[in-house]
């Protein structure tokens, strides 16, 4: 029937879980639906999508490493200056290396070879080249999982509660 995404008490995203799991934990009183699809389990209760815990759970902070592979997933395998999809895609950094800027989640983005010869070594402002999207490191690796759903174009209702999304 699908999948339901499950919130912290601070409505950060904890993991996808299945819709009886999530119903369990609602008939139990440990979680409260926040949004739901409109369909029926039962005469009267609707399928949740995504439910929020009553009390907050401590995760670890588990930091996402900063590879070729994970920014060309968070930038959707796209081009963050003219959107072009392809697979000969480079890596570019918004404050170039020999300008002070760093190998970080914060500058560093897809780009097409046009684009990236286009811009050189100047900065998106100065190449009057603006991101398509802010560019952000993901909180948690559920944010890779989350993402896929909302990408696909199930649980468009994910997307408040996944930063960057």
């Amino acid at each position: 029937m699908g999948k339901v995404l499950v919130l912290n008490a601070s409505y950060e995203p904890l993991n996808i879980t299945s819709w009886r799991r999530a119903v369990v934990l609602l008939i139990k009183g440990k979680a409260e639906q926040i949004e739901h699809n409109g369909r029926q389990i039962y005469a009267d209760t609707p399928l949740p999508t995504v439910i929020r815990l009553r009390h907050y759970v401590r995760v670890p902070y588990k930091e996402i490493p900063l590879t070729r592979r994970n920014l060309m997933h968070r930038d959707s395998h796209s081009c963050q200056y003219c959107g072009c999809i392809s697979d000969g895609l480079t890596l570019d950094h918004v404050v170039p290396r020999s300008r002070g800027g760093d190998d970080s989640w914060e500058n560093i983005v897809a780009a097409c070879v046009r684009c990236n010869v286009k811009k050189g070594n100047r900065t998106p402002k100065e190449a009057n080249m603006p991101l398509r999207q802010v560019p952000h490191q993901p909180h948690s690796g559920l944010y890779f999982e989350v993402t896929k759903y909302i990408k696909s174009g199930a649980h468009q209702e994910w997307k408040k509660y996944v930063i960057g999304g």
